[in-house]
């Protein structure tokens, strides 16, 4: 482990993690990245909705006044999720500790799997209100998550946090927060797999008619999502108050296994439907 530090590292791009600072106001880049996220990811699923040809004769199911409305209910789902998930799944004893933390998300914080159980249970809720299918508002979501997805990672880089394993790799990047060994940059590998990868993939089968198809793409979504993170948690370092998980998986990869799953039979499911509609 000690012959990392006698290797050559990239100099890591310090950052004030503050943006903008006004007397006792602050914006900070993690607060602007889930903003970029959700603004990018609305004008995102507007365009799709007011794309005819995207969608089967009966046009899509949801209006751009509804995308509107969804807005506020993912943001919610979004913020209180992916608190609460970093709370359940990675420092339960902190945070039972001081309670009051908990609402210090400007702090960091925040885990993608409660964040998207989050937004889940918003589009269900939101779909049986409208009286329209849930797969659907899945599908036109799953396809712009890689926004934030991407925004929120490039944040994590910013904030020199979720940082990765000591590496010998050329551009290993000793981290200000970590310690002085050369570490993989595991958020731009994250920010690439989970947003760059993962954004053009859903597109390219929305192009294929992917949005006649209900479930079909947000099960690629919600498989390909599953298997980015688990490939990446190898170059991530794992959580000290968890370590690995029976010697040999992290809470990550854990956490992913059952979206990897989820996804594929959302894929299986949508092949179904698609069957009985031209049957």
């Amino acid at each position: 482990m000690t012959a990392f530090t006698t290797l050559p590292a990239l100099t890591f791009p310090v950052i004030d993690p503050v943006l903008i600072q006004v007397g006792p106001l602050s914006i900070h880049w993690y607060a602007l990245a889930y903003i970029a996220g959700l603004v990018g990811g609305w004008w995102y699923v507007r365009r799709l909705v007011q794309r005819p040809q995207l969608w089967s004769a009966s046009g899509a199911p949801y209006t751009p006044a509804d995308i509107d409305d969804f807005l506020t209910w993912a943001t919610i789902g979004v913020i209180v999720g992916g608190r609460l998930g970093y709370v359940f799944f990675y420092e339960q004893a902190r945070f039972l500790a001081d309670p009051i933390s908990i609402v210090y998300v400007w702090q960091g914080g925040m885990a993608f799997h409660g964040g998207l159980l989050g937004v889940v249970i918003a589009m269900i809720v939101f779909a049986r209100a409208k009286g329209e299918s849930a797969l659907t508002l899945f599908d036109i979501i799953g396809a712009a998550a890689p926004i934030g997805l991407f925004f929120g990672r490039i944040a994590n880089f910013i904030n020199a946090e979720l940082w990765g394993r000591p590496s010998d790799v050329p551009w290993a990047m000793v981290f200000p927060t970590a310690d002085d060994l050369p570490r993989h940059p595991s958020q731009i590998y994250q920010s690439f797999g989970e947003g760059v990868v993962l954004f053009v993939a859903c597109a390219i089968a929305i192009r294929l008619g992917g949005l006649k198809r209900p479930g079909l793409v947000g099960g690629i979504f919600t498989m390909g999502y599953g298997l980015a993170r688990f490939l990446v948690e190898y170059t991530r370092a794992f959580d000290p108050r968890i370590g690995l998980i029976g010697d040999a998986i992290t809470m990550g990869q854990l956490l992913s296994l059952p979206m990897i799953f989820a996804g594929l039979v959302l894929i299986l499911w949508s092949r179904r439907t698609t069957a009985k509609m031209t049957a």
